[in-house]
């Protein structure tokens, strides 16, 4: 049989559209299978961020409400404290404090050296556990006005004679209690007493 170039050429054009749709059917399928596999990738994608954004809000407000309830149980036991240290001991029931000779020194003054030495919290001071409290029967506080001291005597629970548990020296001119300790042993002696804080409950 005798082809003409004609049929040649027409030949091998259909031969190429057949090979050119082939390609263009193979371009088609690639973005589809693509499209397949980005989809399933953007879901997982999305429900990581969701699920993210989730455990931060919790972990959040977790922490918040572990702050307010821990702030809630410290107010509560600071109120208990606050209240019990108002209501617990009465002066002239439970303890009797008395200012002596306020023409020597003013009350002001006494409270100071008191609050240096943590003699203020009658909470504290009625307290006859050894190892929470002070444990307190008396405090009598002495004026020395030549060298502007006070020489504070502490009476434990259970004290006997007038033989005192403990002394501390305050130095008004210096606001502090010393570092030497001002020689506590004589300072007391022959001095005006100034205040004392007695405990009248057993």
């Amino acid at each position: 049989m005798d082809l003409t170039k004609r049929d040649v050429r027409e030949i091998t054009m259909s031969k190429d559209i057949k090979k050119q749709k082939l390609l263009d059917d193979v371009k088609d399928e690639k973005p589809v299978k693509s499209k397949i596999l980005t989809l399933p990738i953007l879901i997982i994608g999305f429900l990581v961020v969701v699920f993210g954004a989730y455990m931060l809000y919790a972990m959040t407000h977790k922490h918040v409400t572990s702050k307010t309830e821990t702030s809630t149980v410290k107010t509560s036991i600071n109120s208990e404290k606050a209240s019990s240290s108002t209501k617990k001991y009465v002066a002239g029931k439970d303890y009797k404090v008395t200012y002596s000779n306020t023409n020597l020194i003013d009350k002001a003054t006494i409270q100071k050296g008191l609050k240096a030495s943590y003699l203020t919290d009658i909470n504290d001071l009625m307290n006859a556990d050894q190892q929470t409290g002070s444990n307190m029967a008396k405090i009598e506080v002495y004026y020395n006005k030549d060298k502007n001291l006070l020489v504070e005597r502490l009476f434990k629970n259970g004290y006997s004679g007038n033989q005192d548990s403990a002394r501390v020296v305050y130095d008004i001119s210096q606001g502090k209690i010393p570092d030497n300790g001002a020689d506590t042993d004589s300072h007391y002696l022959d001095l005006p007493l100034v205040y004392t804080w007695e405990k009248l409950t057993k």
